[in-house]
């Protein structure tokens, strides 16, 4: 087995030079989608491919072929059989990073607010990397694992790098408000419905949260539950991550 020791990145299949790395950095990239891999295979892959073809065409007004997406990814790849991926729709071409592999850890996580709701919600784009980088630090350096992004009045949107859900009297409840839909969460949703998980979406702020059961975050990396946000308390029940853990874990994981 190919091991990984340090970043790869590749340019429509070809490794990127100094000055190709310089142009990317100047420009930014366009839009992406982030993947875990394990034995050549990834979780809810039409998901990313729609959200790479969707987003070019949004960005670029110009279509991006599945097939050839799959084969960039393999050929960045090289052998390697457990990595963290990114890909990139980009002016340029397609660019794909290729990483150590990264599991988001199972214990709860704790969530500080920060009022800031990203651009472009609906897009995976950099453009707003720096302030959601900016938030999450803030949220660190005062002990919490992740920020929590709110709009002015308190309406809850998403994590900084991750999606939230809530528990509620047996049903998962998606916050009402401009966020990325996550590959994860949606490969949750779609497993929540395969499964007879009741699910819905709410307008949901900060001084609600009393009224709900439970709270669990995801992305890329997995899934966690949430045990505090900010000075509060939230509870985390067994049936929650007991239906969590069974729709996460019968997600098929598909060949690239």
């Amino acid at each position: 087995m190919t091991e990984l020791d340090e970043l790869r990145v590749e340019i429509d299949g070809r490794a990127a030079d100094a000055d190709a790395l310089a142009l990317i950095e100047h420009r930014a990239w366009g839009h992406f989608t982030a993947m875990q891999v394990r034995d050549g295979r990834t979780r809810g892959l039409d998901l990313h491919l729609d959200r790479l073809q969707t987003a070019n065409l949004a960005v670029y007004g110009t279509e991006l072929d599945g097939t050839l997406i799959r084969d960039r990814i393999r050929h960045a790849l090289d052998g390697v059989r457990d990595a963290s991926v990114r890909v990139y729709g980009y002016w340029g071409g397609v660019i794909v990073t290729v990483r150590r592999p990264e599991v988001m850890p199972s214990r709860p996580h704790a969530m500080g607010s920060q009022h800031f709701q990203r651009p472009l919600a609906g897009l995976k784009h950099p453009g707003s990397a720096a302030a959601q980088g900016y938030f999450l630090d803030r949220a660190l350096a005062t002990g919490f694992d992740e920020a929590l992004l709110v709009g002015t009045e308190g309406t809850i949107a998403e994590g900084a790098i991750t999606n939230v859900g809530f528990w509620r009297a047996g049903s998962i409840v998606w916050p009402a408000a401009p966020a990325l839909p996550g590959i994860t969460m949606l490969v949750l949703r779609r497993e929540f419905a395969a499964q007879g998980v009741a699910q819905g979406r709410a307008s949901i702020r900060l001084a609600d949260l009393p009224g709900y059961d439970g709270m669990f975050l995801c992305n890329s990396r997995g899934w966690a539950p949430v045990n505090r946000v900010d000075d509060a308390p939230v509870p985390v029940p067994t049936a929650m991550t007991a239906a969590i853990a069974r729709a996460y874990d019968a997600a098929p994981w598909d060949a690239i």
